[in-house]
């Protein structure tokens, strides 16, 4: 037999000769896949999004350019007529933890770790009056805790609608009126087109005195505008609205933004290991199948 003819290459496609699985092909097709899904969306849901997004995204070029030379090695393969199954196999599954790991990873941080990262990295102020501060001195404010008296105006309500209804009230303190409502509390869809239809946050709760800090930048022009309304409506003065999530503890709703980034993550890694497991397993049998079938 002649050294490089087609008799005397290896192929799991040659008739006649039944192929044994391949137990390291299994193994790195099931947990390597996994790494990579992995690495993408903690790159992408965590802190290195937050302090450096072009080194998160690389994460992304790392994790095509992988599937990218399983892709061809597996054509290399085939050209030499020799086995490719595990290596078509392993660049689709690369192909889809990375696509797959960054859309989720990304979902996560700006759904959950974004917010959660802004609010920690600016400040807290205690005690604040709105009938004595402006929003000038507050403008790095995350968590503001409100003075005993602090409450909503709810007849000075207001709502802007574009697709969702952008819904705003006045932050006050007693019943004297303010020479400037520089304090909002605010919410989507969560009042009526009348005054006094305000049901946003815990409007209703009276030991709630504290704001959260509306972080989401697209939906801020919206509540200004909502509150240019309510300035023209009501003859008062909102120099510089500053909006807030109106609440008892800022504190437990920011755990809870950490709490359901780091639950998403644990969710779609495990999510992702199964679906997997469930790929590399029917994998595993269709080649086996097919080389004795060929």
């Amino acid at each position: 037999m002649e050294y490089g003819s087609v008799e005397g290459k290896q192929s799991s496609f040659t008739p006649g000769k039944r192929k044994r699985l391949n137990v390291v092909a299994i193994l790195v097709s099931l947990l390597t896949p996994c790494a990579v899904f992995c690495g993408v969306f903690v790159a992408l849901s965590f802190q290195l999004h937050y302090w450096s997004p072009s080194i998160s995204w690389f994460s992304v070029t790392a994790g095509l350019a992988l599937a990218g030379t399983a892709g061809f090695l597996a054509r290399r393969n085939q050209i030499r007529e020799q086995d490719p199954t595990w290596f078509t196999f392993a660049a689709l599954a690369y192909l889809f933890a990375t696509v797959f790991g960054a859309i989720l990873g990304d979902m996560n941080y700006w759904y959950n770790m974004q917010p959660f990262y802004d609010i920690e990295n600016i400040n807290s102020y205690p005690d604040v009056n709105p009938a004595r501060e402006r929003g000038q001195q507050l403008m790095d404010a995350g968590r503001v805790y409100f003075e005993d008296g602090t409450g909503l105006d709810i007849s000075k309500s207001m709502s802007f609608k574009n697709l969702d209804r952008y819904c705003v009230a006045p932050i006050v303190h007693g019943q004297s009126p303010l020479d400037s409502y520089d304090f909002w509390a605010v919410g989507l869809n969560c009042c009526g087109s009348s005054t006094g239809a305000f049901q946003c946050g815990e409007y209703n709760n009276p030991k709630a005195h504290a704001g959260l800090r509306l972080m989401q930048e697209e939906q801020r022009p919206f509540f200004r505008l909502a509150v240019q309304q309510a300035e023209a409506a009501y003859n008062i003065k909102a120099n510089h609205p500053l909006f807030f999530y109106w609440m008892q503890d800022p504190v437990a709703e920011i755990l809870h933004y950490k709490t359901s980034g780091f639950a998403w993550a644990l969710i779609a890694i495990a999510t992702h290991f199964a679906f997997n497991l469930l790929c590399v397993a029917g994998a595993a049998l269709a080649f086996s199948k097919l080389a004795q079938d060929v």
